[in-house]
């Protein structure tokens, strides 16, 4: 390539000042500019840093809560989607059953069913199940009691999304021509080869924008394990300004926290898409 071909490749990358401010996220800059804001609030006025030194300490258990949930719920939203593209229709049956049954209820009322009625009687089939063990005294009888909400919490959560996440990696998969599957077929790749080894790894990649931003929604849809009470941001928030009555300035930091989580990862998610794009 002669040097006029590379000055005018270079030109063509160029993008001129006017074309970029253009671009510019403005709704981002503002809702980084209000976060300042409010961190220079909190840090110059005592009555907010109490509060936020109250309510950040659930920020740990809203992280733990979404992460360990979100990954049960991709581990089982993958294994209803292979059901669902499988050649058998009783396994197509079974997780389309799963799927409509569980995105038909709301995750409010789904998180109430599986704490209050799921869990017990799951913790009776266990018990069911291990009975000569326990009455052989090698092991003991479990309690409703012995497990906690927060465990239940994550139960109800993984379930609710893994129907949602279901779809995603079906459409990913079935997004991919049939024309692989055949050619894979040809060449003596059983069903599970060329699930496994060709049309798994493509949709995944194409379905990661997706699950970024369902685990998205899992982080602000833990807030409603707060009605549990379990001791995350939404829930430490609740207390403190139920005993104090300033609900404004609670209210406030909750959101930020929030705010500061979700921006970030939508951040991630979209710098993920344009990599991906530019593959």
């Amino acid at each position: 390539m002669s040097a006029g071909q590379n000055q005018q490749t270079y030109r063509s990358h160029l993008v001129p000042v006017t074309d970029r401010l253009a671009l510019l996220p403005y709704w981002l800059l503002t809702a980084i500019l209000l976060a300042v804001i409010l961190f220079w609030t909190i840090a110059n006025n005592e009555s907010y840093r109490v509060i936020f030194n109250a309510v950040r300490q659930g920020v740990r258990t809203t992280i733990y809560v979404s992460v360990i949930a979100y990954a049960l719920a991709v581990v089982l939203g993958l294994l209803l989607s292979l059901m669902r593209v499988h050649r058998s229709r009783v396994a197509q049956e079974v997780s389309s059953f799963f799927v409509e049954i569980i995105r038909g209820v709301p995750m409010l009322v789904l998180l109430y069913f599986i704490s209050f009625v799921g869990a017990p009687a799951l913790v009776q089939a266990l018990n069911w199940l291990t009975g000569p063990l326990i009455d052989a005294g090698i092991m003991a009888e479990i309690s409703v009691r012995q497990v906690d909400f927060t465990a239940r919490a994550i139960l109800a959560l993984s379930i609710g999304y893994s129907a949602f996440i279901s779809e995603i990696f079906r459409a990913g998969i079935q997004s991919i021509g049939k024309e692989q599957t055949e050619a894979a077929g040809t060449e003596g790749a059983t069903y599970w080869q060329t699930m496994r080894f060709i049309l798994l790894p493509q949709a995944v990649r194409n379905v990661l924008p997706a699950l970024g931003n369902e685990f998205i929604a899992m982080l602000k849809d833990s807030a409603l394990v707060s009605a549990l009470g379990v001791q995350d941001i939404t829930q430490l928030g609740k207390v403190y300004s139920a005993s104090t009555f300033k609900f404004f300035e609670t209210y406030s930091i909750v959101a930020l926290l929030y705010l500061v989580m979700t921006l970030g990862l939508a951040l991630v998610v979209r710098i993920l898409e344009k990599r991906l794009a530019l593959e």
